[in-house]
C-alpha cells in the first residue's frame, strides 16, 4: 500500500450504529462461513484505532506482523497449551526458549525468568504478588509501597487485588525530569520507619506512558539494597530499548532489578495479547503460584506434578489453562531476526528526538517535556496566548480536531499541571516524512481554531 491509499488511522462508530447493525438474535442454524468472515472484516474489526496506521501516535500503539498472526492461528488450531509438561511439553519449551531470547535480546543476566502473560497489568499484579509474599509474609497492615507520580495506574490497582490499601501507596512527586527522586524516596522510607510503616517495594518505571520518562534504576537500586526493598520495574513501555546500545545505556541498572514487566506488544511489534514478567530469582514466583501450595481437591491436577527439567510454567504465575502467547514473538524472530528489531525499537527513539528537533525549531511549538523513550510532548501557542486555563483547553480541542480529521491520531496528557499533546513514535512503520506530515498538520489545525476564537471573541466584544 503506497502513501496515497492510505485510510483513515481511526473508524468512529456510535454504540447505535453498532448495535443496528450487530444486535441480532443467537443463530439457530449455521451460516456461509466465508460470507461471514467477509462481514467481519468490512463491518466490525476495522470499527476503532488502526494502530498499525503510520501517522498514529495516540496510546502506545502496535503495529502487529504477519508471522506472528500465523502463529496465533497455529496455536488455536493445536489447541497448545503451556501450562503442565504433560499436556503441553512442545508448548512449554517454545516458551521458554522464547524468554531466553527476550532476555538475550535486552542484555539481562542469565538468572532472569518467568513466563509470558497477557499484558503489563498482569505481568505488574504477578510481579507484585510475588513481591508481597516474599517480603512480607501474611502480615500487610504496615506495608507501605512507594512510586512517582508518573507510575502507571495499574500499579495501584494491582496493590488494591493483592490486599494494600491506596493510603499505603506513597505516591511522590518526579524530579524536574519527571523521575522518580532517590534522595526522596530514601527520605521518606526513613520518616515511614520512624513512624511505624514496613517500606517493602519501590515501584520504577521504564518510559512513562505520559513522556517517556526512564526512572534512575541505579541509584534506586541503591536505596532498595541498602533497605531491603524489592525493585520492581515496570518497563512495560519502555523495557524493549533495552535491545539497542544507547536504549542500554539510558537504562542503566536495569540487571539489579527484582523483577521487571515488559510488554511485546508494545515496542517488539506483536499483536495482542503479549506481556511478559521476569524476575531475577524466578523461584519466588513458583513459591507464590505452585499449586501444591495452593491444593484443595482429591488429586484431580495431581497428575501434572513435574519437577526438574519438566518444568509446569503454571507453576510460575496465576493461570493454569495458558495459551501458547510465546508463538508469535518466536516466529516473529525467527522469520525477521533480532538485528531487524533492534533496528526498529532504535528508529522509534531517532523519530522522538526528530520530532523533538522540529518542535525546538518552530516558533509556534514549544517542548513540554524532554524526548523520552519513543514518545515527544508539545504544545500548539499562537502568538500572544500565555501559559493557563485558555491554552490548556486550546490543545484538548486540537487534539480533538485532528482526530476528527482523521488524518492522524494524538492523544493529550499533563506534564506539571499543564495539558500537552502527546505523540508516541514506535511504530515502525512510521517515517520522518510521517512526522513532518503531522506536525505540519498541527500547526495547521492550531492556527485555524485560533484564528475561530479570535473571530469570536471580536463578534462578543466588538471594537476591542
Amino acid at each position: 500500500m503506497n502513501e496515497g491509499e492510505l485510510g483513515p488511522v481511526l473508524v468512529r462508530r456510535s454504540r447505535h450504529d453498532l448495535e443496528q447493525g450487530w444486535d441480532e438474535p443467537i443463530p439457530e442454524h449455521g451460516q456461509d462461513l466465508v460470507g461471514l468472515l467477509e462481514r467481519l472484516a468490512v463491518d466490525a474489526l476495522p470499527s476503532g484505532m488502526h494502530s498499525d496506521h503510520p501517522r498514529c501516535f495516540a496510546f502506545v500503539p502496535t503495529s502487529g506482523n504477519y508471522p506472528a498472526v500465523l502463529a496465533d492461528a497455529l496455536t488455536a488450531a493445536f489447541l497448545s497449551v503451556p501450562g503442565a509438561w504433560l499436556v503441553g511439553s512442545g508448548p512449554t519449551q517454545l516458551e521458554l526458549v522464547t524468554l531466553r531470547w527476550l532476555r538475550e535480546l535486552l542484555g539481562l543476566d542469565g538468572c532472569f525468568g518467568g513466563l509470558f502473560v497477557s499484558g503489563g497489568s498482569i505481568a505488574n499484579l504477578t510481579a507484585l504478588t510475588a513481591a508481597r509474599d516474599s517480603l512480607l509474609g501474611g502480615d500487610l497492615t504496615a506495608a507501605r509501597v512507594y512510586c512517582s507520580t508518573q507510575a502507571h495506574p495499574s500499579i495501584a490497582r494491582a496493590l488494591h487485588i493483592i490486599g494494600l490499601t491506596r493510603e499505603q501507596l506513597v505516591v511522590l512527586p518526579p524530579d524536574d525530569r519527571l523521575r522518580l527522586d532517590p534522595a526522596l524516596l530514601a527520605e521518606r522510607i526513613r520518616q515511614d520507619r520512624d513512624g511505624g510503616g514496613r517500606p517493602f517495594l519501590v515501584v520504577a518505571t521504564i518510559g512513562t506512558t505520559g513522556t517517556g520518562a526512564v526512572d534512575p534504576l541505579a541509584e534506586l537500586a541503591d536505596v532498595c539494597e541498602r533497605e531491603g526493598l524489592w525493585l520492581h520495574a515496570d518497563g512495560a513501555l519502555g523495557a524493549a530499548a533495552a535491545a539497542t546500545d544507547r536504549g542500554r545505556r539510558m537504562l542503566a541498572g536495569l540487571n539489579r532489578v527484582d523483577s521487571l514487566t515488559l510488554d511485546p506488544h508494545k515496542w517488539l511489534f506483536q499483536p495482542y495479547e503479549l506481556g511478559c514478567v521476569l524476575l531475577r530469582r524466578p523461584e519466588q514466583l513458583k513459591q507464590t503460584f505452585a499449586m501444591a501450595r495452593h491444593f484443595l481437591d482429591s488429586g484431580y491436577l495431581m497428575v501434572s506434578e513435574s519437577e526438574g527439567l519438566e518444568p509446569n510454567l503454571s507453576d510460575y504465575g496465576p493461570q493454569q489453562t495458558r495459551g501458547l502467547r510465546a508463538l508469535k514473538l518466536w516466529l516473529s524472530l525467527k522469520t525477521f531476526g533480532a538485528n531487524a528489531f533492534r533496528d526498529a525499537v532504535d528508529q522509534g527513539i531517532t523519530l522522538a528526538e526528530h520530532a523533538a528537533t522540529l518542535i525546538g525549531e518552530h516558533p509556534e511549538l514549544e517542548a513540554a517535556s524532554e524526548p523520552g523513550l519513543g514518545v515527544v510532548t508539545l504544545r500548539y501557542r499562537p502568538p500572544g496566548l500565555p501559559p493557563g486555563p485558555d491554552l490548556d483547553s486550546l490543545q484538548a480541542e486540537l487534539a480533538r480536531t485532528v482526530l476528527e480529521a482523521g488524518f492522524a491520531m494524538i492523544t493529550t496528557t499533563a506534564v506539571r499541571g499543564e495539558t500537552v499533546l502527546r505523540m508516541c513514535t514506535i511504530n515502525p512503520r512510521t517515517s520522518a516524512r510521517h512526522i513532518d506530515d503531522t506536525l505540519d498538520h498541527i500547526v495547521a489545525c492550531g492556527r485555524a481554531l485560533a484564528a475561530r476564537a479570535e473571530r469570536s471573541a471580536a463578534t462578543a466584544h466588538p471594537g476591542r
